[in-house]
């Protein structure tokens, strides 16, 4: 698969603390084939650039739409060397948790098959029309979706992975609009507590704003996957 080298340094709208780098994911769907390649940059990028501390973040919708769902939480699972690994819940995620869930309703089951988790389901050697074969995607799988956090803040940023509403402290923010909003803040102009960096709207590529960086370039829909590789007070992109 076809990877790009780092793109010359950019000035990006915050900062991190010294000796923090963060390499940040748009969404993957389910895309395993080109997470494996980026994850191999990263590690490549690593090597050839070590820091005190490097985090690998992850910004949601693991699933869905894709060929391969259950083989990127396959991946999740197995953390980079060298490298700690904070794994964000989007939207899709919480879909799929909310449909497979006891008691789930028609109407969340409804949402999420209509929404990718047919794909997600096949990628499990499950069928959609056979609940009973449901039962072969793994507790553990389902684990590691339950222990995503909705938001991480760092320095002058906060990652979601659909954005923030504006004029809410980070603290009181609803998860469900770190998951599922767009606007009011995709289009917002005004101050934020602070740059988020977010994915769920897909772009043609990587968007860089005063008060936002979107990192989902639409790989599942045949765009690049990237990582936006955050330090001191730069931005680089990883793409393949």
């Amino acid at each position: 698969m076809p990877a790009k080298a780092l793109i010359t340094p950019l000035p990006a709208p915050a900062c991190l603390p010294q000796g923090l780098r963060i390499y940040a994911i748009g969404d993957v769907h389910g895309c395993d084939l080109a997470l494996a390649a980026l994850h191999d940059l990263v590690s490549a990028d690593l090597v050839a650039r070590p820091v005190t501390r490097a985090l690998l973040l992850h910004l949601g919708d693991y699933v869905d739409r894709g060929p391969d769902s259950a083989g990127v939480l396959g991946r999740l699972a197995r953390p980079l060397p060298g490298l700690e690994t904070l794994n964000l819940r989007g939207n899709h995620d919480q879909m799929m948790l909310d449909a497979l869930a006891p008691g789930a309703t028609e109407a969340q089951v409804s949402l999420w098959l209509l929404n990718g988790g047919v794909a997600t389901l096949e990628s499990y050697g499950a069928a959609p029309r056979d609940r009973a074969s449901w039962q072969r995607i793994p507790d553990a799988d389902l684990e590691l979706l339950r222990g995503c956090p909705t938001c991480f803040e760092a320095g002058g940023y906060v990652f979601a992975h659909a954005g923030i509403r504006p004029g809410t402290p980070i603290a009181t923010q609803d998860p469900a609009d770190l998951m599922w909003i767009r606007e009011p803040f995709l289009s917002w102009r005004g101050s934020l507590p602070a740059v988020v960096v977010h994915g769920h709207t897909p772009a043609a590529a990587p968007e860089v704003r005063p008060h936002r960086i979107g990192l989902d370039t639409g790989a599942v829909f045949g765009g690049p996957l990237t990582c936006g590789v955050l330090e001191a007070d730069r931005i680089v992109f990883l793409q393949v």
